[in-house]
């Protein structure tokens, strides 16, 4: 139950990016472009996700023991913003900001052999095992 729950989320997550245009990054850079053609679509989008979040947590806790076949609501008792925290959401931002894709629409564009994506995807990968592997920052 766990692994069809967990495939379920991901393909309503994959249908939202491609329903609502996210998985183009033209659309994720017009956002970015303060100065020029200012493309709102994507705060919509992330309202509506913060929106459908706060649904789903809110449900959650109200569950016996936080519990929902197995998937249970992160622990909190430690200090959730931290210095590696806060650099590597810097990180992630400059990336998506230069290349336009986050993980999630990266990975959907390879569907399409998007030239980008098969850039992107490979090299989001490998600054992935350097952060795990090199400097340890797996957790």
């Amino acid at each position: 139950m766990r692994w069809f729950l967990i495939f379920i989320a991901g393909l309503l997550f994959g249908m939202g990016l491609v329903i609502s245009g996210m998985t183009d990054p033209s659309r994720v850079i017009g956002f970015l472009d303060l100065s020029g053609n200012w493309d709102p679509a994507l705060a919509f989008v992330m309202g509506g996700a913060v929106a459908v979040f706060a649904l789903g947590y809110f449900i959650l806790r109200k569950l016996e023991k936080n519990r929902f076949h197995g998937l249970g609501l992160p622990d909190t008792s430690a200090d959730p913003v931290s210095k590696r925290l806060v650099i590597g959401s810097a990180i992630f931002g400059i990336g998506w900001g230069l290349g336009g894709f986050c993980p999630g629409p990266a990975i959907a564009n390879l569907s399409v052999f998007r030239t980008e994506a098969l850039i992107f995807v490979p090299m989001m990968l490998l600054g992935m095992f350097l952060a795990q592997r090199v400097f340890g920052l797996d957790r």
